[in-house]
């Protein structure tokens, strides 16, 4: 409750107890002024009467005392966690969200987002519900409810060789094959009829679909705390962007974080591992007082990733390998604990 509201009720609280002691003070008067008038009415039902009477009377105080403490403690109690967590801000602190995204897209990227966590840096992870490896990222994810999680909605299926569609029936968010659509918008470079808003989505296809994949995730993995767009396709218009803000308000689950900044990439698509630790920790090495976001798909050099991609980006594995050997990288590591940064996750940001 804000705490302008507390403000209002201290002084209402503190009225309605004097209100309560006059109330009271003035009934016992009158009973004892009429058990005086007559004598017939006193005796046990008398004394049993004031006995009730007192201990109704003493709860109803210590209840009424107990609204009025609160609501003048509160806004203290609440004022001073919020300073201190202010003040230590601005003395300095650094607060860095790793987030790992697309577990559950395969069983590479799964292992990579848990090594980034169990290993590494990573504090938060995206999850893909209609994509083939949910089942065993959910197990995994169940198993380490310290990992935040964060349901990634995914409306669109990137990859040429793998392919995954929707969890509901839904014939406008697919292609002839019923994959979903590559690319968020038709691209100039690939090949017709692959971009998802040219396909004309129905609204109400796409809501029902995103209901879908967030009451799954939920159900499969507890410690669900947060929404994020895939490829940001779920919030690519403004209707569509206000569909997922009326989720996640009904779901409880936050989708923006304005307190929080993105702090961009680290090293090209064509940097090796080398070259990507390096950058990162010269991007953590420049980081001033705040709170950060930094956003990479982990990735192991696997048979498996190496068959994944699309035109202009085939070297999936080797990029999104590096990607998990920089989140678990020593020197990494030594940067954050040299520079004090502190490693959050956005369910601690709910909780500001």
């Amino acid at each position: 409750m804000p705490t302008g509201v507390y403000k209002f009720l201290a002084p209402a609280a503190a009225f309605n107890i004097m209100w309560e002691l006059g109330i009271r003070q003035r009934v016992k008067g009158m009973c004892a002024s009429r058990s005086r008038q007559d004598p017939r009415k006193s005796g046990a039902h008398s004394e049993n009467s004031k006995e009730i009477s007192g201990v109704q009377y003493r709860k109803r105080f210590c209840c009424v005392l107990a609204v009025v403490l609160t609501a003048c403690l509160w806004p203290i109690v609440s004022v001073a966690v919020k300073a201190g967590a202010e003040s230590a801000r601005s003395d300095g602190q650094i607060r860095l969200i790793v987030r790992a995204d697309d577990i559950g897209s395969s069983h590479a990227a799964n292992l990579a987002c848990m090594k980034s966590y169990r290993e590494g840096i990573a504090r938060s992870v995206e999850v893909m519900v209609p994509a083939p490896w949910f089942n065993e990222a959910a197990k995994m994810l169940k198993q380490t409810p310290e990992y935040d999680v964060g349901v990634h909605l995914t409306l669109t299926s990137e990859w040429e060789n793998c392919k995954w569609g929707p969890i509901t029936a839904a014939r406008s968010l697919v292609d002839e094959q019923g994959h979903f659509f590559p690319m968020t918008r038709q691209r100039s470079d690939f090949p017709p009829n692959t971009g998802f808003l040219d396909a004309k989505p129905k609204l109400e296809e796409v809501e029902k679909e995103l209901r879908a994949q967030i009451e799954l995730a939920v159900k499969k993995i507890p410690q669900v705390s947060h929404l994020t767009s895939h490829m940001g396709t779920p919030t690519s218009t403004p209707q569509l962007r206000a569909l997922v803000q009326r989720l996640a308000k009904e779901y409880k689950l936050p989708v923006e974080f304005p307190q929080a900044k993105g702090i961009g990439g680290f090293g090209g698509s064509e940097a090796d591992a080398k070259e990507r630790v390096a950058a990162l920790v010269k991007l953590i090495e420049e980081l001033k007082p705040g709170t950060w976001i930094l956003v990479e798909h982990p990735g192991l050099d696997t048979p498996e990733m190496r068959a994944m991609g699309h035109k202009g980006y085939w070297n999936v594995a080797k990029h999104r390998d590096a990607v998990t050997r920089a989140f678990t990288s020593d020197k990494v590591k030594n940067v954050i604990k040299k520079r004090k940064i502190k490693l959050i996750s956005y369910s601690d940001l709910s909780a500001d």
